[in-house]
Protein backbone atom coordinates (compact mmCIF):
# COMPACT_ATOMS: atom_id res chain seq x y z
CA UNK A 1 0.00 0.00 0.00
CA UNK A 2 1.34 3.21 -1.11
CA UNK A 3 1.28 6.37 1.40
CA UNK A 4 0.28 9.38 -0.48
CA UNK A 5 2.42 11.92 -0.55
CA UNK A 6 2.27 15.44 1.58
CA UNK A 7 4.09 17.97 0.79
CA UNK A 8 3.70 21.15 2.29
CA UNK A 9 4.73 24.79 2.16
CA UNK A 10 4.77 28.07 3.72
CA UNK A 11 3.79 30.56 1.26
CA UNK A 12 3.86 34.24 2.72
CA UNK A 13 2.48 37.16 0.86
CA UNK A 14 4.70 40.20 1.20
CA UNK A 15 4.59 44.33 1.06
CA UNK A 16 6.27 46.40 2.95
CA UNK A 17 6.31 44.36 6.28
CA UNK A 18 9.83 44.57 6.61
CA UNK A 19 9.95 45.14 10.16
CA UNK A 20 7.47 41.95 10.77
CA UNK A 21 8.79 39.55 7.88
CA UNK A 22 11.62 38.39 9.68
CA UNK A 23 10.30 36.97 12.82
CA UNK A 24 7.09 35.49 10.97
CA UNK A 25 10.05 33.49 8.96
CA UNK A 26 11.46 32.37 11.88
CA UNK A 27 8.64 31.10 13.14
CA UNK A 28 7.93 29.28 10.11
CA UNK A 29 11.42 28.12 9.94
CA UNK A 30 11.30 26.57 13.56
CA UNK A 31 8.51 24.25 12.41
CA UNK A 32 11.39 22.76 9.78
CA UNK A 33 9.06 23.50 6.34
CA UNK A 34 10.15 25.37 3.86
CA UNK A 35 8.35 29.17 3.03
CA UNK A 36 8.36 30.85 -0.11
CA UNK A 37 8.21 34.77 0.49
CA UNK A 38 6.43 36.55 -2.44
CA UNK A 39 7.94 40.11 -2.98
CA UNK A 40 4.30 41.92 -4.11
CA UNK A 41 6.72 45.01 -5.52
CA UNK A 42 7.89 45.74 -2.55
CA UNK A 43 10.23 49.14 -1.71
CA UNK A 44 13.40 48.46 -1.87
CA UNK A 45 14.08 48.35 1.67
CA UNK A 46 12.00 45.29 2.06
CA UNK A 47 13.01 44.03 -0.87
CA UNK A 48 16.83 43.82 0.44
CA UNK A 49 15.22 42.28 3.99
CA UNK A 50 13.46 39.66 1.65
CA UNK A 51 17.19 39.09 -0.59
CA UNK A 52 19.09 38.85 2.59
CA UNK A 53 15.98 36.22 4.38
CA UNK A 54 16.35 34.09 1.27
CA UNK A 55 19.98 34.12 0.63
CA UNK A 56 20.48 33.19 5.06
CA UNK A 57 18.59 30.09 4.56
CA UNK A 58 18.58 27.27 1.76
CA UNK A 59 14.83 26.60 3.41
CA UNK A 60 13.53 30.35 2.32
CA UNK A 61 12.93 30.76 -1.37
CA UNK A 62 11.50 34.08 -2.76
CA UNK A 63 8.98 34.69 -5.66
CA UNK A 64 9.58 38.54 -7.12
CA UNK A 65 6.66 40.34 -8.45
CA UNK A 66 7.44 43.25 -10.84
CA UNK A 67 4.65 45.25 -9.55
CA UNK A 68 1.94 45.64 -6.87
CA UNK A 69 -0.85 43.11 -7.73
CA UNK A 70 -2.41 43.33 -4.15
CA UNK A 71 -2.77 40.08 -1.82
CA UNK A 72 -5.16 38.16 -4.02
CA UNK A 73 -2.67 38.51 -6.97
CA UNK A 74 0.24 37.49 -5.07
CA UNK A 75 -1.60 34.66 -3.43
CA UNK A 76 -2.24 33.03 -6.67
CA UNK A 77 1.63 33.56 -7.74
CA UNK A 78 3.04 31.50 -4.43
CA UNK A 79 0.42 28.56 -4.88
CA UNK A 80 1.74 28.69 -8.87
CA UNK A 81 4.96 28.92 -7.72
CA UNK A 82 4.79 26.17 -4.48
CA UNK A 83 3.67 23.49 -7.21
CA UNK A 84 5.99 24.43 -9.73
CA UNK A 85 8.96 25.64 -8.36
CA UNK A 86 8.86 23.43 -4.98
CA UNK A 87 6.74 20.75 -5.77
CA UNK A 88 4.64 21.59 -3.35
CA UNK A 89 1.19 19.31 -3.03
CA UNK A 90 -0.16 21.95 -0.65
CA UNK A 91 0.36 25.53 0.49
CA UNK A 92 -0.42 27.22 3.80
CA UNK A 93 -1.11 30.71 3.62
CA UNK A 94 -0.07 33.12 6.04
CA UNK A 95 0.13 36.69 6.37
CA UNK A 96 3.24 38.72 6.64
CA UNK A 97 2.21 41.37 9.02
CA UNK A 98 2.66 39.26 12.16
CA UNK A 99 -1.00 38.57 13.13
CA UNK A 100 -1.15 34.59 12.66
CA UNK A 101 0.17 32.31 15.08
CA UNK A 102 2.86 30.57 13.43
CA UNK A 103 2.81 27.88 16.15
CA UNK A 104 -0.89 26.65 14.61
CA UNK A 105 1.08 25.73 11.52
CA UNK A 106 1.84 21.91 12.58
CA UNK A 107 -1.50 21.61 13.89
CA UNK A 108 -3.18 23.07 10.48
CA UNK A 109 -0.97 20.80 8.88
CA UNK A 110 -2.27 17.65 10.41
CA UNK A 111 -5.77 18.67 9.19
CA UNK A 112 -4.74 18.88 6.29
CA UNK A 113 -2.80 15.90 6.15
CA UNK A 114 -5.99 13.90 7.70
CA UNK A 115 -7.83 15.51 4.99
CA UNK A 116 -6.21 15.93 1.85
CA UNK A 117 -8.87 17.32 -0.62
CA UNK A 118 -9.99 19.91 1.85
CA UNK A 119 -9.07 23.63 2.46
CA UNK A 120 -8.22 23.85 5.94
CA UNK A 121 -9.39 27.71 6.99
CA UNK A 122 -8.80 29.39 9.81
CA UNK A 123 -11.13 30.81 12.08
CA UNK A 124 -10.06 33.78 14.36
CA UNK A 125 -10.37 33.94 17.62
CA UNK A 126 -9.73 38.02 18.79
CA UNK A 127 -8.65 39.61 21.53
CA UNK A 128 -8.87 43.25 22.49
CA UNK A 129 -7.00 44.75 19.44
CA UNK A 130 -9.13 43.88 16.25
CA UNK A 131 -10.30 46.93 14.36
CA UNK A 132 -14.31 47.11 15.33
CA UNK A 133 -14.50 48.33 11.60
CA UNK A 134 -12.87 45.70 10.41
CA UNK A 135 -14.99 43.25 12.66
CA UNK A 136 -17.94 44.30 11.73
CA UNK A 137 -17.67 43.90 8.04
CA UNK A 138 -16.76 40.39 9.08
CA UNK A 139 -19.62 39.92 10.08
CA UNK A 140 -21.48 40.90 6.99
CA UNK A 141 -19.04 39.06 4.47
CA UNK A 142 -20.14 35.96 7.24
CA UNK A 143 -23.99 36.34 5.82
CA UNK A 144 -22.92 37.08 2.20
CA UNK A 145 -20.71 33.62 2.08
CA UNK A 146 -23.13 31.95 3.83
CA UNK A 147 -25.93 33.05 1.15
CA UNK A 148 -23.59 32.28 -1.85
CA UNK A 149 -22.80 28.51 -0.74
CA UNK A 150 -26.32 27.72 1.15
CA UNK A 151 -24.30 26.77 4.17
CA UNK A 152 -22.47 27.26 6.93
CA UNK A 153 -19.71 25.02 6.65
CA UNK A 154 -17.44 27.89 6.06
CA UNK A 155 -17.26 29.62 9.06
CA UNK A 156 -14.53 32.30 8.43
CA UNK A 157 -14.29 33.48 4.81
CA UNK A 158 -11.41 36.45 5.46
CA UNK A 159 -9.35 34.53 7.54
CA UNK A 160 -5.80 34.68 5.59
CA UNK A 161 -4.62 31.44 7.42
CA UNK A 162 -5.36 28.54 5.63
CA UNK A 163 -3.91 25.15 3.66
CA UNK A 164 -5.00 25.00 0.40
CA UNK A 165 -4.99 21.50 -1.96
CA UNK A 166 -3.38 22.41 -4.59
CA UNK A 167 -5.01 19.48 -6.99
CA UNK A 168 -7.47 21.21 -6.19
CA UNK A 169 -7.00 24.63 -6.44
CA UNK A 170 -4.56 25.49 -9.28
CA UNK A 171 -7.46 24.22 -11.67
CA UNK A 172 -9.75 26.94 -9.55
CA UNK A 173 -7.20 29.77 -10.01
CA UNK A 174 -6.95 29.69 -13.65
CA UNK A 175 -10.09 28.94 -14.97
CA UNK A 176 -12.22 31.31 -12.53
CA UNK A 177 -11.97 35.40 -12.25
CA UNK A 178 -10.26 35.60 -8.91
CA UNK A 179 -9.92 39.03 -6.83
CA UNK A 180 -6.89 40.59 -7.14
CA UNK A 181 -7.02 42.08 -3.48
CA UNK A 182 -8.69 41.75 -0.56
CA UNK A 183 -11.70 40.25 -1.86
CA UNK A 184 -9.37 37.38 -2.92
CA UNK A 185 -10.11 35.34 0.30
CA UNK A 186 -13.62 34.98 0.67
CA UNK A 187 -14.37 34.56 -2.90
CA UNK A 188 -11.96 31.90 -3.63
CA UNK A 189 -13.52 29.89 -0.22
CA UNK A 190 -17.02 30.87 -2.32
CA UNK A 191 -15.98 29.75 -4.97
CA UNK A 192 -13.91 26.62 -4.08
CA UNK A 193 -17.41 25.53 -2.12
CA UNK A 194 -19.26 25.41 -5.43
CA UNK A 195 -16.59 23.15 -6.98
CA UNK A 196 -17.19 20.72 -3.95
CA UNK A 197 -14.09 21.34 -2.28
CA UNK A 198 -14.14 20.30 1.42
CA UNK A 199 -13.51 22.99 4.29
CA UNK A 200 -12.40 22.11 7.61
CA UNK A 201 -12.20 24.98 9.53
CA UNK A 202 -9.51 25.22 12.61
CA UNK A 203 -9.81 28.43 15.47
CA UNK A 204 -6.77 29.85 15.87
CA UNK A 205 -5.60 33.09 17.27
CA UNK A 206 -5.43 36.95 15.58
CA UNK A 207 -4.27 39.84 17.15
CA UNK A 208 -2.87 43.29 15.46
CA UNK A 209 -0.01 44.30 16.50
CA UNK A 210 -0.09 48.02 17.67
CA UNK A 211 3.15 48.69 15.35
CA UNK A 212 2.01 46.05 12.36
CA UNK A 213 1.58 47.07 8.72
CA UNK A 214 -1.71 47.03 7.43
CA UNK A 215 -3.10 47.19 3.42
CA UNK A 216 -6.67 47.13 4.45
CA UNK A 217 -8.57 49.99 3.36
CA UNK A 218 -11.67 49.92 5.60
CA UNK A 219 -13.65 51.94 2.98
CA UNK A 220 -12.46 51.01 -0.67
CA UNK A 221 -11.56 47.11 0.45
CA UNK A 222 -14.81 46.66 1.92
CA UNK A 223 -16.51 48.46 -1.07
CA UNK A 224 -14.74 45.87 -3.36
CA UNK A 225 -15.98 42.97 -1.09
CA UNK A 226 -19.41 43.90 -1.61
CA UNK A 227 -19.40 44.51 -4.96
CA UNK A 228 -17.38 40.47 -5.29
CA UNK A 229 -20.78 39.26 -3.08
CA UNK A 230 -23.10 40.90 -5.25
CA UNK A 231 -21.31 39.23 -8.16
CA UNK A 232 -21.24 36.11 -6.50
CA UNK A 233 -25.08 35.92 -5.68
CA UNK A 234 -25.51 35.86 -9.34
CA UNK A 235 -23.15 33.48 -10.05
CA UNK A 236 -25.03 31.90 -7.23
CA UNK A 237 -28.10 32.07 -8.38
CA UNK A 238 -27.90 29.82 -12.05
CA UNK A 239 -26.02 27.34 -9.93
CA UNK A 240 -28.90 27.15 -7.60
CA UNK A 241 -30.30 23.90 -8.86
CA UNK A 242 -27.05 21.85 -8.38
CA UNK A 243 -26.06 23.20 -4.96
CA UNK A 244 -29.87 22.19 -3.89
CA UNK A 245 -29.40 19.08 -5.24
CA UNK A 246 -26.34 18.76 -3.47
CA UNK A 247 -27.13 19.49 -0.14
CA UNK A 248 -30.58 17.05 -0.72
CA UNK A 249 -28.24 14.33 -1.70
CA UNK A 250 -25.93 14.74 1.16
Amino acid sequence: MTTAVFRPVVVIPVYNHEEAIGAMVAGVRRHGIDCLLVDDGSKPSCAAVLDALAAADPGVHLERLPANRGKGGAVMAGLRAAAARLGATHAVQIDADGQHEAADIPAFLALAQANPQAIVCGAPVYDASVPKGRLYGRYLTHVWVWINTLSLDIRDSMCGFRVYPLARVLPLIDSEPMGLRMDFDPEIMVRAHWRGVPVVNRETRVTYPMDGVSHFDVVRDNVRISKMHARLFFGMLWRLPRLLWRKVAG
